[in-house]
């Protein structure tokens, strides 16, 4: 392994995968990552995980936090994904797009909970990513405000937003079902 020395402009896994360090690749531009989350950005992800394990192993799903690869690439040849990311926490339903590394295509459901040197990046660059890529549901979690941004993909937008509040009852587009009490979420806060 080997820290990088960015000279171009146009990396792809096959250069990631050697790199020192927690990487995510947006369109070929390699971004570093935050050294150590914050303590309120661990007890949010903790929280939630908790509350959406038990749902999606119900449904055949798995529930995946960070660091964990996800690449997204047009075609099956991920080894040259201009995109890998590592969201917070992600579900997906298709088994056959895990693998012992990474996640080889779009989850089904993906958050980020923002942190002052990733907000900007989670709510620009992810966001249309995600999009691009159709992943279904992108929440965006924000710790400040004690809200989550949830995006439903429908004909190849995000067309559907919705923002719940700590005292509200967060309801996905996707799951319909899956409902999360955010006072719950939010509740080991200081």
């Amino acid at each position: 392994m080997k820290t990088p020395e960015f000279q171009r402009k146009n990396y792809t896994y096959k250069d990631y995968a050697e790199w020192d360090g927690q990487w995510e690749l947006i369109d070929g531009v390699p971004y570093s990552m935050a050294p150590s989350p914050s303590f309120t950005h661990q007890i949010i992800v903790g929280e939630l995980y908790a509350a959406l394990r038990p749902f999606f192993q119900n449904q055949g799903c798995a529930v995946v936090l960070a660091p964990f690869d996800v690449r997204l690439h047009e075609g099956f040849h991920y080894e040259n994904a201009k995109y890998v990311v590592q969201p917070d926490l992600f579900v997906v339903c298709d088994k056959q797009k895990i693998t012992e590394k990474c996640c080889d295509g779009p989850p089904d459901l993906t958050v980020e909970v923002l942190s002052p040197n990733t907000a900007l990046k989670d709510r620009n660059e992810k966001y249309n990513l995600y999009q691009q890529f159709q992943v279904k549901e992108y929440w965006v979690v924000d710790p400040v405000h004690r809200t989550v941004e949830v995006y439903g993909w429908e004909d190849g937008l995000y067309k559907n937003r919705e923002v719940f509040g700590e005292q509200d009852m967060l309801v996905s587009f996707l799951y319909p079902e899956l409902k999360l009490n955010l006072s719950e979420v939010f509740r080991q806060l200081w």
